[in-house]
């Protein structure tokens, strides 16, 4: 039996080639004649450029960037193609605004800054990349991206309302959104993709502060202050650009609303605490990270020759459908009638949810409190002991 691996990374215990390991070595003990394929994933958050540096090579141009609290954190730039012809430039904003660059008992989404993120552009741009592709995932922050203009040169730079993070954006003015409409012509020459771990807007119950901000230690109140702020905000950012910056889609039923209604409801916006909003109003055109990667690994060929795909992820739940790997996965999978696996932390959605996006079975390596701690104890164990056992009822 042939079998596709091909898992994102669990988050904060094993990478998407440490997952894939771990779950290739349980299923060996229960199937050793099986072929097995690793083919680790990414969404765009963690692990991004890892995983595409490992399928495409190039070069990976180090630095060091400010992280979301304004302290020191490495960071680093692929860039794909050769000196003097067609390059690409890959930057993973989670190198500078992850949620593992906060300690748990420092998390606060409404200062913490995507500052950093505007550095890496600022290398990758430097290389004189004509292609510029930002995955985004896997934040601690919720400025809309405010930071990371504030770094590239809009308004007062270093320290201003910016650089605050999302609580402060709410007394955003027209002087501190200065430089806006001249940055955003700048790029103009540069095909910007931002490729998004969620299809998510940037306002509203399922977006960037009323779905995410709590995980990144916001209180209800404190994700309601965030919503308003950010309103703001993405009103004022739009206004200052002028009325034809942003064009209606034809085609889209919503081509009759504002431009800033436009921006902020756009899929992807609210991605990594509204990284995707500040992107799409510099230009860049978002697209799922999880389907970008899945093309550069030709998931789709691969799982087309196999008789089992296996996938997984720290936390399978509501945001798991709504453009990460899993979902993507299982996509890719649907048209060759090759069944999809999910082998996950833990699982949040019931058999409707994930059985109506193609998913054959789903299993938690922990259910219980107990499970848990266990499984943070010993990651690849326990995920191999899990592999191990779906493997006895999978393999044939």
């Amino acid at each position: 039996m042939r079998v596709v691996i091909a898992p994102d990374c669990f988050g904060g215990t094993l990478t998407a080639q440490q997952a894939a390991t771990a779950l290739r070595d349980g299923w060996l003990r229960a199937a050793p004649d099986d072929e097995l394929d690793l083919c680790p994933l990414a969404d765009g958050g963690p692990g991004f450029v890892a995983t595409l540096h490992a399928s495409l090579g190039g070069e990976l141009l180090a630095a060091t960037v400010r992280s979301p609290l304004h302290d020191d954190a490495p960071g680093a730039v692929l860039v794909t193609g050769a000196p003097g012809g067609a390059r690409t430039a890959y930057v993973e904003s989670a190198q500078a605004s992850g949620l593992a660059l906060v300690p748990p008992e420092r998390r606060d989404p409404r200062v913490t800054t995507t500052y950093g993120v505007g550095e890496l552009l600022r290398l990758a741009l430097g290389t004189g990349a004509q292609r510029i592709v930002v995955g985004l995932g896997g934040s601690a922050t919720n400025d809309a991206g405010a930071g990371m203009l504030a770094a590239l040169g809009v308004g007062a730079g270093p320290g201003s309302v910016l650089d605050g993070g999302g609580g402060g954006l709410g007394s955003v003015t027209d002087a501190d959104l200065s430089g806006l409409a001249e940055l955003r012509e700048s790029l103009a020459g540069v095909e910007l993709l931002v490729a998004t771990d969620v299809d998510v807007p940037l306002l509203g119950l399922h977006g960037a502060s009323a779905g995410f901000a709590p995980q990144k230690g916001a209180t209800p109140e404190q994700a309601q202050e965030l919503e308003r702020a950010l309103g703001h905000f993405s009103h004022a950012a739009v206004a200052a650009l002028g009325p034809d910056a942003v064009r209606p889609d034809l085609l889209a039923s919503s081509r009759t609303a504002s431009p800033a209604a436009r921006l902020t409801g756009l899929p992807g916006a609210g991605a990594a605490g509204g990284l995707g909003f500040a992107l799409a109003l510099l230009g860049g055109r978002i697209v799922s990270g999880s389907g970008l990667v899945a093309d550069v690994v030709a998931l789709a060929a691969r799982i087309a020759e196999a008789d089992l795909v296996v996938t997984g992820e720290g936390t399978f739940d509501w945001q798991s459908l709504h453009g990460k790997v899993v979902a993507v996965v299982a996509e890719r999978a649907l048209p060759t009638g090759v069944p999809t696996v999910v082998i996950a932390g833990q699982v949040q959605i019931g058999r409707r949810e994930w059985g109506a996006s193609g998913i054959a079975a789903a299993y938690a390596v922990a259910d219980t409190p107990e499970q848990v701690s266990a499984s943070l104890a010993d990651p690849a164990g326990t995920l191999a002991a899990r592999a191990e056992r779906v493997a006895r009822t999978w393999s044939h």
